[in-house]
Formats: C-alpha cells, sequence, structure tokens
C-alpha cells in the first residue's frame, strides 16, 4: 500500500524548496526538483480525487443500509456504487502505473525465442509463443516487429527474433526471460502420450545510438541464400546475411528479408543488443553469454513456467501461481500471470523508495 502522507511530504518540502533564491541560482538542480515536484502534483491529484471518490461510496452505502430510503433510490444507490468502485479502482490502477513505470527504465527491447530439448514440438511452441507476444502487444498497443526467423516443416520456429517498442514493454516483457516448459500431445505422437518440451525466451535491451559504436572493421559480413520451410519464401538470391563480431565472436544471422540491405540492418540492431548485453555483464563480473546468463541450457529442469495443455493449466514457478486459463494466456492475456509478478516487484519499488 503506497503512503499517501510521504508523498505530500516530499511534495510540500520541494515546494519550499522552488520558492528559495538560492536554488533559482542553481539551474540544475532547479529543473530536477521542478520535474519531481510535476511528477508527485499529478500523483497527489489522482490521490485527491480517489478520496472524494471514496466519500461518494460511504454515501451510497449509507443509503443502502438506510431503512427508511425508498427501493428505488437504493436501487439508484446501488447502481451508482458501482460505477464509483469501478473509477476508484481505475484511479488506483492510474497511480501504481505512474509510480512503478517511473521507477522503471523505459526501453525497446529485442526478444530472442529458441526451441530447447523437444526437436519439433519445441519448435511449434516456438511459433505458439511468438503468437501470444504479438496479440498481448496489440492489447498494449506496442509495435512487434520481426527481425530474424528460422522456420521448420511444419509451421515452428527454430529460432525467432523480434523488437517491441512501447511504453512499459521492457517493465512487463522482462519477465518472460528464462525457460518455458510446455507439455501436450504432439500433432506428430500417434499414441497419444504427452510429451514435455521447452523453449527458452532472452529479453535483451535495444541499445541507443550513443550506446554503441562499432568499428566495420571489428565485423565480418558473409552473405548467403535464405532456407527455410520451402515454397514462394526462400529467395534465389545471396540476400540472407551472416553478421560476426571479430572481438566477441557474437553471431547474428538475418534471412527474413528480400533485401540484403534489409537483412543488414535488421542483423546489425540485434547484434548490438547482444553486444550491449555482453558488456553490461561483463561489468558486472557475470557470466559473458548474454542469452545463455539469461535463458540457461534449456534442460528440462530449468523452467519458469509450464503450459500444461492437458489440464488447461498455466503454472508460474517463481511465484507458485497457477491458472487454468491456459487458453486465454495463450491468446495474448499475458497480465493474468504478469500482474501478481509486477505486483511482488512493485511492492519491493515502493520499499527502496520509502512509500510503504
Amino acid at each position: 500500500m503506497i503512503n499517501f502522507d510521504k508523498l505530500k511530504e516530499e511534495y510540500n518540502a520541494i515546494s519550499e524548496q522552488l520558492s528559495s533564491q538560492e536554488l533559482i541560482k542553481d539551474r540544475e538542480k532547479y529543473t530536477k526538483l521542478a520535474k519531481r515536484f510535476s511528477y508527485l502534483e499529478k500523483i497527489i491529484k489522482l490521490f485527491q480525487k480517489k478520496e472524494n471518490l471514496a466519500k461518494e461510496v460511504e454515501h451510497l452505502k449509507d443509503i443502502l443500509s438506510d431503512p427508511k430510503e425508498s427501493e428505488e433510490m437504493k436501487a439508484l444507490a446501488q447502481e451508482e456504487l458501482a460505477n464509483f468502485e469501478k473509477k476508484i479502482e481505475d484511479i488506483t490502477q492510474d497511480i501504481d502505473d505512474k509510480i512503478f513505470l517511473k521507477s522503471q527504465p523505459q526501453r525497446d527491447i529485442i526478444i530472442e525465442i529458441r526451441s530447447a530439448a523437444g526437436g519439433d514440438e519445441a519448435a511449434l511452441f516456438s511459433a505458439t509463443l511468438l503468437k501470444m507476444y504479438t496479440r498481448y502487444a496489440e492489447i498494449n498497443n506496442w509495435k512487434l516487429e520481426i527481425l530474424s526467423s528460422s522456420p521448420t516443416e511444419i509451421g515452428g520456429f527454430k529460432e525467432v527474433i523480434f523488437s517491441v517498442k512501447g511504453k512499459g514493454a521492457s517493465s512487463y516483457l522482462k519477465f518472460e526471460i528464462g525457460v518455458h516448459r510446455v507439455q501436450r500431445v504432439p500433432v506428430t505422437e500417434s499414441g497419444g502420450r504427452i510429451h514435455t518440451s521447452t523453449v527458452t525466451v532472452a529479453v535483451l535491451v535495444e541499445p541507443k545510438e550513443v550506446e554503441i559504436k562499432l568499428n566495420p572493421d571489428d565485423i565480418r559480413i558473409d552473405t548467403f541464400r535464405s532456407s527455410g520451410a520451402g515454397g514462394q519464401h526462400v529467395n534465389v538470391t545471396d540476400s540472407a546475411v551472416r553478421m560476426t563480431h571479430l572481438p566477441t565472436g557474437i553471431v547474428v544471422s538475418c534471412q527474413d528479408e528480400r533485401s540484403q540491405i534489409k537483412n543488414r540492418a535488421k542483423a546489425l540492431r540485434v547484434m548490438k543488443a547482444k553486444i550491449l548485453q555482453k558488456q553490461r555483464q561483463d561489468e558486472a563480473n557475470k557470466i559473458t553469454e548474454s542469452r545463455r546468463t539469461q535463458v540457461g541450457s534449456g534442460e528440462r529442469s530449468e523452467k519458469i513456467r509450464t503450459y500444461n495443455f492437458p489440464e488447461r493449466r498455466v503454472t508460474d514457478h517463481r511465484i507458485n501461481l497457477t491458472l487454468y486459463r491456459l487458453e486465454e494466456i495463450l491468446e495474448g492475456n499475458l497480465s493474468l500471470v504478469l500482474k501478481e509478478l509486477i505486483k511482488k516487484e512493485r511492492e519491493n519499488v515502493y520499499k527502496s523508495q520509502g512509500l510503504t
């Protein structure tokens, strides 16, 4: 629960500082405090609005419990009560979002899905996850762009890489890092036995131009003909690109576009994201392979979430959450799972900011 009094104390303290003649002389500090003041003012106004609505709710409850009131009046009060309670719920969510997202770095991201244990079945589930993330991005008005993919003959992906741009995308989708386990009867299985397969998901921050400067001499570019599931989408020219960063050994391939120039541009975006991730991990003295740090080896025992089709069950093992709403989640209602992870993180954020 957010401590409103602490926010008001900070707001009043900054208000006094902004009127100080000494502070006005320090333009940098003044600008910083003015931005914080404006931010707090918006939140406080929302709190005040919430408090006014809460008073209305109490008044309506009094009407409902008053034996002297007519049934007609009580019916109107009940209708208004539902309306006000919905408004309070929306404002509470708005306050949470403003505080939580303020504390999170808002960055575009690149997501990499790879099939791990399970062969064709894992590749098919990679396609299922791509569909889930695509729908979730649409629901949130985020822009999703496929950067690279390696399709299989039966409609799956050995690997698929895509970018996601939009407010809050990195704050929410970072929870997807890890091994996703699927339990179901494969379409290729005639005996009806349930198989367990795994898919790995990595989430990389897409670098800004100033963060990564690459020396052209450090990059080797090879071209080749696109390969894939066959049919009209396979090119007959050397438009596919394999890009190798010689100092780190990072290799990125892209063959989705018919244009070699476009494939180069997309491969470069993925490469920069992987190099930035590696640099950050090196600085923290962690494992230098960015994808491996996030997703592990892909073994069935290393999992963050299980999707069990026979039971229509999704279990997130990090918070022991189990939901029997598999179809909804795979159709993009990922918030059913993420909201509990976000709730836990928000509690930690509020504690760190002294707001609880």
